[in-house]
């Protein structure tokens, strides 16, 4: 993917120093993701949807003031985050304008290990997320290892499809979609999953509308859109079941099938428009 280092997005929050994980609490590496997947799995309930609902209920540690040790390697993804974050600001911006809205940018937060936020205390574990509450995007860098090496999608555009995948998310916030969402899954819980699945399909179509921007942009070179596929393929629900349990649920499901959520970032790179994403 093309674009210019050397700068940072006046949007980004760097809490990477701010130990929100630190104090003795327990880390729980990937294995944490697994767990909540396990915890969803046998008892029919999106654990996954305490990151974007009411929160886990468990205090964070207080900051410990530690240094933040960095690499020139990992500061030039902080950079990278930043110039993915500024185009995809850029361009909703501009769209939601020519569609009789205002985008108001929302904050993306670095961590490292934990983080508390307006929807609870949250472990990098779990990945990458958006809060609607306080309308901030939250990852841990370390996350990008793990879908480099476990999950096996690198590249740039990968990370850059996770990233507009969580700012789509705040696009349905704007638009009111994520929480007519919410009320008709407290209004039928029997299609929670259901309607979770459709959120995050739509969230999936609004990083392939921003990746079509990208690309006209002459942001995006050869072999990108690959990458991105391979990336939305790599956190489908029926992978994720059968490298934690060995076979699919999918009454379980969250957020699609590798081929769906492939399908719908196409929908939205081959489209470049908002009706496309439905």
């Amino acid at each position: 993917m093309r674009w210019n280092p050397g700068g940072r997005s006046e949007n980004l929050e760097d809490r990477r120093a701010s130990g929100g994980g630190g104090g003795g609490r327990l880390r729980l590496g990937l294995g944490g993701m697994v767990v909540l997947l396990i915890l969803s799995l046998v008892f029919r309930r999106d654990f996954f949807s305490l990151l974007s609902g009411g929160g886990s209920g468990i205090a964070p540690s207080a900051p410990n003031g530690q240094e933040l040790q960095t690499s020139p390697q990992v500061e030039r993804e902080v950079e990278f985050v930043s110039s993915v974050l500024d185009s995809a600001q850029t361009y909703w911006t501009r769209l939601l304008r020519s569609e009789g809205a205002s985008y108001r940018p929302p904050k993306l937060v670095l961590f490292r290990d934990a983080i508390d936020s307006a929807c609870g205390f949250a472990q990098s574990a779990t990945g990458p997320f958006y809060c609607p509450g306080d309308e901030k995007v939250y990852i841990d860098l370390g996350f990008f290892e793990e879908l480099r090496s476990r999950f096996g999608a690198p590249g740039d555009f990968a990370q850059a499809y996770v990233l507009a995948h969580e700012i789509g998310h705040h696009v349905q916030t704007i638009l009111g979609t994520e929480q007519q969402i919410r009320r008709a899954q407290r209004g039928d819980a029997g299609r929670a999953n259901e309607l979770s699945v459709r959120m995050e399909l739509q969230a999936d179509c609004h990083a392939g509308i921003w990746a079509n921007a990208a690309g006209r942009n002459n942001q995006i070179e050869p072999g990108d859109i690959e990458e991105g596929l391979r990336a939305a393929a790599a956190v489908g629900d029926d992978r994720l079941q059968k490298m934690s349990t060995g076979h699919v649920n999918p009454d379980a499901f969250t957020h699609g099938t590798s081929e769906q959520r492939m399908q719908w970032f196409q929908r939205g790179y081959a489209s470049g428009r908002l009706n496309a994403c439905g």
